[in-house]
Formats: structure tokens, sequence, C-alpha cells
């Protein structure tokens, strides 16, 4: 064989791996599409494959767009190019592992994900007359009960589509309130006067029964306001699909994202495709995985928004893990006048999936005395469990975390006391 012939041979190979490659990272989650797969082979075939640092470097700056993916695309380069015995690692870190530091078990969720998309499909079996294991599965979990109290942060990626599919068909609805408007009714204790009068008009001095009114009960608006954070990412892209089947489920319902500033995206979620309306929503948001400066969002909330969204006594979910990259400069006080706005303050905080959970960051006890009630909000099973807890009234209402589940007016009491 020639020496051409040799380099041709080659460089299709290269090609070959880099495919496979940039396959392996979209299976892991990144949003990489044939334009890409291009893009990288252009940049290889730029640099070459020489230099090591070289030939990585090309390839992060073409296939990573945003930040929070580097470290998924640094493990899955080592793992990919460079480590021999791929499988053998690749089943190591499959292996369930315990440990109490959170880097560590944030690595091993990562890995979980590699091991995934990089190891090769199971084949089916040649010979149908093999020996066949049978087992008793009556005492299993289904796949579907597992995935309710999985935590989002430590799902694959086909767990995370099983799941986003399960969120599609969750609804929150909300108990019906009365307003001030009424409607024509057939009994009652309050007298349509216009209606009564225009019956007798009609019956020509005969005796006419009287004509009743009632006022109407409809389900308040909601609010959700959402932080997209650096450290809220992997929740808050799990939770853009609940909120966008409750929007579309239900009407007055309105969503706002803040990071480091407050963007509404009502009208991107009412479009029906969901992946239509993501793709809107992610091109809308200008600061997504950025900073949190939760009490000037709120701040813009109160002055510019509260008004018009939270004047017939609407419910507000707020999203958020409370780490404020201000230490919670004013947030007590925007919180507080956001209390006395609206009918109801629920916070849904995913730090609460830990047992030891304490309330030592600013933000999170500046906020934390005037809310309704603190939920989690972590998997399926915690969303699903918020549907009950807002059918239950504000003053009876208690929340499944004991003591962080006491309404707000106790909160205040026992801080006056304090």
């Amino acid at each position: 064989m020639s020496r051409g012939v040799h380099t041709d041979v080659q460089q299709t190979r290269i090609a070959e791996n880099v495919i496979h490659f940039v396959r392996a990272l979209r299976a892991c989650g990144l949003p990489l599409g044939p334009a890409k797969v291009l893009d990288a082979l252009a940049a290889v075939e730029s640099v070459g494959i020489a230099n090591r640092t070289d030939f990585r470097a090309a390839l992060s700056a073409v296939l990573v767009s945003r930040h929070e993916h580097l470290v998924l695309f640094d493990q899955a380069f080592d793992l990919f190019w460079r480590n021999p015995r791929l499988v053998e690692k690749l089943l190591a870190h499959m292996l369930p592992r315990v440990d109490g530091k959170l880097a560590q078990a944030s690595e091993a969720k990562v890995a979980a994900r590699l091991a995934q998309a990089l190891l090769p499909p199971r084949k089916a079996a040649a010979d149908s007359t093999s020996d066949e294991l049978e087992l008793d599965a009556a005492f299993t979990a289904s796949d579907r009960e597992l995935l309710r109290d999985r935590d989002f942060a430590t799902m694959t990626a086909e767990e995370l589509e099983a799941s986003r599919r399960m969120l599609a068909s969750l609804r929150l609805p909300l108990p019906e309130t009365t307003v001030r408007r009424t409607r024509p009714a057939p009994h009652g204790t309050r007298v349509d006067m216009r209606a009564s009068l225009r019956r007798m008009t009609g019956a020509a001095g005969a005796v006419t029964p009287l004509a009743f009114r009632r006022r109407t009960r409809k389900p308040p608006p909601l609010v959700v306001l959402c932080d997209i954070s650096g450290s809220m990412d992997r929740y808050a892209r799990m939770l853009l699909h609940f909120l966008h089947a409750i929007t579309n489920d239900r009407h007055r319902v309105h969503v706002m994202l803040f990071g480091t500033r407050l963007t509404p995206i009502t009208r991107h979620l009412r479009h029906r495709d969901v992946d239509v309306a993501l793709d809107r929503v992610t091109r809308a948001v200008p600061d997504w995985s950025g900073g949190t400066r939760i009490g000037a969002c709120l701040a813009e909330f109160n002055r510019r928004w509260s008004r018009r969204l939270l004047a017939q006594n609407a419910v507000v979910l707020l999203i958020s893990d409370g780490l404020d990259a201000d230490a919670g400069a004013g947030l007590a006080f925007e919180a507080e006048r956001l209390s006395k706005s609206c009918r109801r303050l629920v916070w849904l905080n995913p730090l609460l999936r830990y047992e030891g959970f304490e309330a030592r960051p600013a933000g999170i006890r500046a906020i934390l005395p005037f809310v309704d009630d603190f939920r989690s909000a972590h998997n399926i099973a915690s969303l699903a469990a918020l549907a009950g807890a807002l059918m239950v009234d504000a003053a009876t209402s208690s929340s499944r975390y004991g003591a962080w589940g006491s309404s707000k007016r106790s909160r205040r009491s026992e801080r006056h006391v304090g």
C-alpha cells in the first residue's frame, strides 16, 4: 500500500472517530446538530492531530457553547481519546457510590451519563435455544415509580427524556375563590332588582318570582418566578417542561425567569410544541446560568408587574435555591412586599432534598419569614405533591417539611416575639 492510500485511510478513521465522539456528546445532552459535526471535522483538519492540546482546544471551541458543558466535554474527551480500557472504566463509573462530598457526588453523576452514552448497545441473543434466566419481578418497583423519586440532578439522558414526558402530563389545579362579579342564579340571598323589575313589567301586574344573583367562583391567577442561575440550571431546565404544561392547561398563568434580570416568557410558553416553546425561551433569556440577584429582580417585579398580575388574589410560586449574589441586600423588604400583595406565596427550593438542610445563607433567611409554604422541587414526586398542597387554604396549610411549613403569619409573630 502506498503512503497516500495509508494517509487517506488514517484520515477516514479520524473522521469516523470524530463523528462518534460528537454523537456521544449529543447523547449526554449537549445541543449538537449535523452542522457541528462538519465544524468539528473542519477544525480537526485545520489543526491536525500531531499536538493533543491543539486537537482538544479545537474540538472544545467548536462543540462547547455553554460554560456548564465544559466539564462534561473534558471528561468525555479523556475517556474517548486517551483511555485504552474505556469499557472497564465506564463500568466502574456505572457502579453505585456512596460519598458525603458534594463535589465528588456531582462528578459521579456526570460519569454515569457518559457511561450510558459511550458504552456500546447490548446485543440481542442470537441463539433462541440458549438458556434463559427468568426473574420474579413481583415485588420490584416500575421504572415510572423510580423516576418519580429520582433527583433531576442524578438522572441520565434517557431518564431525563422519560421525566420530561411525565412532566408534560402533570396538572396544577388551584382552589376556586369568590370574585366580585356576579351571575344569575335560580335561588339565593341576593336579589337581582333589575331582573326582578323587568319581570314585573312584562307580567302586567301579576305576581312574579324574584330573580337572584350569586358571586362567581374561579381559580386565582398563578404567577411563577423561576431562578435560572448557574446553581439552578439543571432543575430550571426540567421545571420549564412543567411550566409549559400548566401554562397551556389553564388561563391566567404568568411565568417569569430571573437571574441578574427579570424576563417574562409567558407568550413563548403558549406555543403548543414544547421544543419550539423552549427554543424561544432560550433565545429570549440573555442571562441563563449566570449570577443571581434575587433582591433586585423582586424589586423590579414589585415595581413594574405586581399591580397588573397580583390584582386578583394571585398565587405566587417562587422557584429558587435562595443563594443570592448580593448577600440578601434589600431582599427581606421586597419579599415582604411580595407576600402582602398576593394571596399565597409558595417557595420551591431544591436544597430541601437534603435531610440536614439549614437556613444559613443570607438570602434564605431573608425570604423564609414571609412565605406560606416552603417545599422542595427536586423530582417529579415533589411537583405532584405541590398540587395537593395548593388545594389547602393558607390558614390551615402545613408543609410536609415540619417546622419549615408554618404560615407566614405565625412566622411574623415568632419574629416579633423573638
